[in-house]
């Protein structure tokens, strides 16, 4: 009889549904984008770019895969760090022109709702209850922003009125929900991230919040 091995030294493919790796791709590349955007939009260097985007890029998943008992992916994976210096050297070598406005904002969109499904989907290969597992989907689809927004010295984006912690808790938590009910990994996922998009698109687009404390409108 073989012996069982725990999750942590198990392959991902075992692990995490044939989609993981996808939404991973998507979510750390739109990610790093949106930090090396934060730089460049500071008039900083290539270096710093390619920090920002990396930063940016891994930090969410360096947290989940901690909190798990996970291997850090983007030690293990070289990929990962050539993507988010792929991603910096793209926005580096093209016109400024191409990302003004709020390329920034849609960017962490996709990012958040993609990061967040994937987080939520690698905390249950771990075996990661359901409710923790959805809030360490938003760990992976929020701390990446939040370090972005520490290092150019924004205001975090929880401290802004738009959504963004409820949209990647509506991701993460619509997967976790689909998948105990029973549906396609596939299925779960699309749903699941579109819904997340779909809201922080909304909160962008219409400044869409949540109350604040005391019944104020917060901005």
């Amino acid at each position: 009889m073989s012996p069982v091995l725990p999750p942590a030294v198990l392959p991902p493919a075992i692990l995490l549904p044939a989609f993981a790796p996808w939404l991973d791709i998507a979510g750390l590349a739109v990610f790093a984008a949106s930090g090396a955007l934060a730089a460049a939009r500071r008039g900083q260097t290539m270096v710093t770019l390619a920090f920002f985007a990396l930063a940016t890029g891994v930090g969410g998943g360096t947290v989940r895969d901690l909190l798990i008992g996970a291997p850090v992916f983007w030690i293990v994976d070289a990929h990962v760090s050539a993507v988010c210096l792929a991603v910096a050297l793209l926005i580096w070598c093209t016109p400024e022109r191409w990302w003004r406005g709020a390329a920034l904002d849609w960017f962490d969109a996709v990012g958040l709702a993609a990061y967040a499904v994937y987080g939520a989907a690698k905390a249950i290969g771990y075996g990661v209850p359901p409710l923790p597992a959805a809030l360490m989907g938003v760990v992976t689809g929020c701390v990446g922003g939040i370090i972005r927004d520490v290092l150019a010295g924004e205001p975090s984006i929880l401290m802004r009125p738009e959504l963004y912690v409820t949209a990647a808790a509506l991701a993460a938590g619509l997967y976790v929900v689909l998948r105990e009910l029973g549906v396609d990994p596939w299925l779960a996922a699309t749903v699941a991230a579109v819904a997340g998009f779909a809201l922080r698109a909304a909160a962008i687009r219409w400044r869409l919040a949540l109350p604040a404390y005391g019944g104020a409108r917060p901005g």
